[in-house]
């Protein structure tokens, strides 16, 4: 019996009809690979969970992880790497966006062992983000990029939620990680050591074709303490010439009161 390759990280929240056709597009796009997807659910009220264990009982692939009593994207993250079998983990969303078929180009980068982190990418050739149809969505990306680029990461789409590390290098981090908010790759890179090892591979973002984003105010004000977080690990001058040079505490504020207020006409 092979051991697990990879494992790839589903977080959830009310996503029970997508669970069937992601599964199936995973088995297409890791064929011939030893493979578990482990699906972390906050207790969905359209009964996700009980999909995943429906499924499961027939696929071995197929795992659940139920959380009750937490919730959080980038908490849920966390514990399913945590939780995972394999040497390199993916991480994507359960809502069928993610382009599956650009997992064997990361996971041959990270068997490399040149990088630490492969990420599916809609800021680089080939890579497009027509499936963000969403005001708020748009702004959060648009606005994460300009932030990760006054903070140095190394990566034209810091935003994205599709990526695959090394697992025992994610362990290395996670005890330093908030898991507040939705952006995990984006805090994780933040916290890594330096220099970060990352790949870009491009992807193509897709429309949704289920559910509702979970994305509101409340998830960008998360994502603003988030980066304020790590700009205070800094020392003193340069927390001062970065929050200065990016305007990140006035341009947040000042886009959520606008983005909310606009949606409430």
């Amino acid at each position: 019996m092979m051991s697990t390759e990879i494992s790839v990280v589903v977080p959830c929240y009310n996503e029970a009809d997508n669970v069937l056709p992601l599964v199936n597009a995973l088995h297409a796009a890791l064929e011939g690979r030893a493979w578990e997807v482990i699906f972390v659910d906050d207790n969905s009220p359209d009964g996700t969970i009980k999909a995943v264990r429906q499924l499961a009982a027939q696929d071995p692939h197929v795992r659940g992880l139920l959380r009750i009593g937490r919730k959080g994207l980038s908490s849920a993250v966390i514990e399913g790497i945590l939780a995972s079998s394999a040497p390199i983990v993916a991480v994507m969303d359960g809502d069928l966006q993610h382009d599956e078929a650009c997992l064997p180009a990361m996971i041959e980068a990270l068997k490399t062992g040149d990088f630490d982190v492969a990420v599916a990418s809609r800021h680089v050739e080939g890579g497009d983000s027509a499936g963000l149809a969403n005001k708020w969505r748009h702004f959060l990306s648009e606005q994460g990029i300009r932030i990760a680029k006054s903070l140095s990461v190394p990566v034209n789409d810091p935003m994205s939620g599709f990526f695959a590390v090394q697992r025992e290098w994610f362990e290395a981090i996670a005890p330093s990680l908030t898991g507040r908010g939705f952006k995990i790759l984006l805090e994780t890179l933040l916290a890594a050591p330096k220099p970060v090892r990352v790949k870009e591979v491009p992807m193509v973002f897709r429309d949704r074709l289920h559910g509702e984003s979970k994305l509101g105010p409340q998830v960008m004000i998360q994502f603003g303490i988030m980066i304020l977080e790590n700009v205070m690990k800094k020392p003193l001058f340069k927390r001062i010439a970065l929050i200065s040079s990016s305007g990140i505490v006035g341009t947040l504020a000042y886009k959520i009161y606008k983005i909310k207020n606009d949606s409430q006409l």
